[in-house]
Parts: structure tokens; sequence; C-alpha cells
């Protein structure tokens, strides 16, 4: 099936309405990447996301998303700023660049609004029935995009553009519309194996570098990812206490984890984003991580209104800070921890309590109003720890 003139005109529009890919795939059978999902739940690999269990069947079988799906658009928008090949400030905090932004979720749904009415317009809206979804749905994007030649499965488990390197916001669009599917890199991919093999580092080589250079050992294996041990999902899923031998690997990163995008070889091709779905929060990168110690719900609502940053809660932002200023080195902050020691949240006390006894041997004394009065038991572990160390 070739591609009609109207698939076109939909590539186009969608290009101009700020997608920097638009690739196509077709629906038949089992979604790619579907038999690994099962795998990876059945390792346990995926911690404690039971959302990702709860969703697998839809994810590996799109017509139970949307019943009669036929094709799925595939839509990847560049977050990369040339900026970003600047060493960072190691006096500041770590961010992940996708949260650099006003939250992608929100910014990118309008364009896939635009997109929806884009597709009526130019098909009889009778027959264009969609979903779409920015990486919330049930939906496995890497592999659909990985089928539809938009790039590979990395090792890192990570969809790598020959474009754009590691640096894409993936969203899709199921549709009961039926469009000629796009090549993948190579054809050897179109003959996926049976559940959906993803050929993962079909353009690595012997390249390893985002295995090794990750701090905390959450790559196991070439495309496997063990969720336990990665600073994304320690600093942003994990609402409660970061395990011990974890957090020194942590180092600066307050919210999510580039490394193993970062050492990618193919980013050597990443190009400025254009943004047009996109809107830059840049302010942020330069928080200093003794204002970061001192914020308030109020402060915390005003700085990041609008962020993916949001979802963490204070608490969870607190916490993040507490671990990073145990690994700074850096005994100027003690004050603000041993207030965090203080903490309404026994989470917060307990990484502030690390934290104080990671930077200094006076960590008893300076702890000991706060140890006098404390009830919780994550929390007195982790004096007894302290003490212990």
């Amino acid at each position: 099936m070739k591609a009609d003139v109207r698939q076109e005109e939909l590539r186009q529009e969608l290009r101009a309405l700020g997608f920097d890919e638009v690739r196509f795939a077709r629906v038949a059978g089992a979604a790619p990447g579907a038999e690994a999902l099962r795998a990876w739940l059945d390792a346990g690999l995926h911690a404690d996301m039971a959302w990702m269990e709860r969703t697998a069947e839809k994810r590996g079988q799109p017509d139970l998303a949307l019943p009669g799906a036929q094709s799925v658009i595939l839509l990847g928008v560049n977050y990369w700023r040339d900026e970003n090949r600047k060493a960072q400030n190691a006096m500041r905090p770590a961010w992940a660049r996708y949260a650099l932004h006003d939250d992608y979720h929100d910014t990118l749904k309008a364009g896939l609004v635009a997109a929806g009415k884009a597709i009526e317009k130019i098909f009889d809206a009778s027959r264009a029935d969609y979903r779409y979804y920015v990486d919330t749905g049930p939906v496995l994007e890497r592999g659909w995009a990985a089928r539809a030649g938009l790039g590979f499965i990395g090792k890192n488990t990570m969809l790598i553009s020959r474009r754009f390197g590691n640096w894409l916001l993936l969203a899709s669009i199921l549709t009961k519309l039926e469009f000629a599917p796009d090549a993948p890199l190579r054809k050897k991919m179109e003959k996926q194996r049976p559940g959906g093999e993803r050929h993962v580092g079909l353009l690595c080589g012997k390249c390893t570098r985002c295995m090794d250079e990750c701090p905390t050992g959450a790559l196991p294996r070439p495309g496997v990812l063990d969720a336990r041990r990665c600073i994304s999902y320690q600093t942003i899923e994990n609402r409660g206490i970061i395990p011990r031998e974890l957090r020194p690997g942590i180092g600066t990163r307050i919210y999510g984890c580039d490394i193993c995008l970062e050492v990618c070889p193919w980013n050597r091709f990443a190009r400025t984003a254009r943004s047009v779905l996109l809107a830059a929060r840049g302010e942020i990168a330069e928080l200093p991580l003794r204002e970061l110690l001192a914020l308030t719900p109020a402060r915390f609502a005003e700085v990041f209104r609008g962020t993916a940053i949001k979802r963490v809660k204070l608490a969870g932002l607190l916490r993040n800070a507490c671990v990073v200023a145990g690994n700074s080195g850096d005994a100027g902050l003690l004050e603000p921890l041993a207030r965090l020691a203080g903490h309404a949240s026994p989470v917060v006390r307990a990484h502030a309590v690390w934290a104080v006894f990671r930077l200094t041997d006076l960590a008893e004394k300076i702890l000991a109003a706060a140890r006098a009065t404390e009830t919780e038991a994550v929390v007195l572990e982790e004096y007894a720890q302290g003490a212990n160390d």
C-alpha cells in the first residue's frame, strides 16, 4: 500500500503544528515490544509502578484501547537545546532536561488536539475515529516508533533517532484509518520475531557507554532497565524512602536523570529544538540548592506551577534536595538540613538526617533536639545507621 496524497498532506500539516517527526505504522497482531514488556513485569523490574501491570494487556493489543484500530501515527518532538552541550554547573542541582519546560504532557496535548482536527479535515470525519496519547496511555510508543522508522531502541532502552539523538518526546495517535506504513531503519526490523522483538541496539554497535556510566547499575543488560535502581524512578516515581545504597549514586540529580542519554554517541546529531510545542523554563536550572531546601508550599507552587516537577509534590522535592545536599560535601548546608530534620514529613526527615550524618562528624550533636522527639521507625533507622557508619 502506497501513501496517498492525503497521507502526505497530513504528515506536512502535523509537522507544521510543531511535531518534528511524523511516521505511520500499521496495526497487525501484538504490539512491538509486548513480549519484552511482559517479561519485564514478570521479573518485577517495574518496582511499584502497578499501573504498568494494569495496562499491560492494552499496551500489547492496540485494538483493546481503540476497537478496530488500523494504524498508529507516531509523533516526535525534539527538546534538545544547544546550550546543553556546556558542562552543567557543579554548584547547581541537575534536572532532567525535559523537566526544564512547561509540562510537555499539557503542551503536546494542545498539538494533539490540533492534529485531530487536521485528521478530521483531510479525511472523512465520520471515518476518522482516533485516540491520542502523550506517553501516559496504553501504547508502547517506542516499539511502534522503531517499527515506523522514527528511530531504534538503544541499549539504554530509549528510542534513538538518527536525526535528533536521544532527545525526542513521543506522542501517538491510534486511528481506524488505514495508512501506508513507513519503513523501519533496516529491513530486518520488518521481520519481527513472535511477540514483537524490538531489535535492541540495532545501530549501537559494540558501544555500552549508557550501561557503563549509569551510577546505580540500572541497566543490567542491553535494553533492560531495572527501575528499582534507576535514578529517574527513585527521584520521581518513588514517593517513599530512597534506598541508602543508591543515594550516593544520585549525586546532584534532583529530578530525573539524563546520564544514559547524555553519553550516547548518537547525540552528535542533536539539533536545537524549534520549541513550537514547548515552553522553556531554564530559570529552574539556576535555583541554588539552599533555596530548594528552604521551599515552602507557597514557594513550591509559585516556582513549579505548570511544570512536570510539580508531580513529586513538595515533600518529594525536599527529599531529593536532602540527598543532593548529602552528596555535595557542603557543610554550609547543615543549618537548613537540621531544620528539615523536624519537617512534618517523615520521608523528608529521614533523608535530612542521612544528609547531616554524611556531611559532619557532629551530626548527633546537631540533631539532638530533633532526635529527642522522633517516633517514626524509618527516621529512627537513619539515626541508628548514621551513628554506626
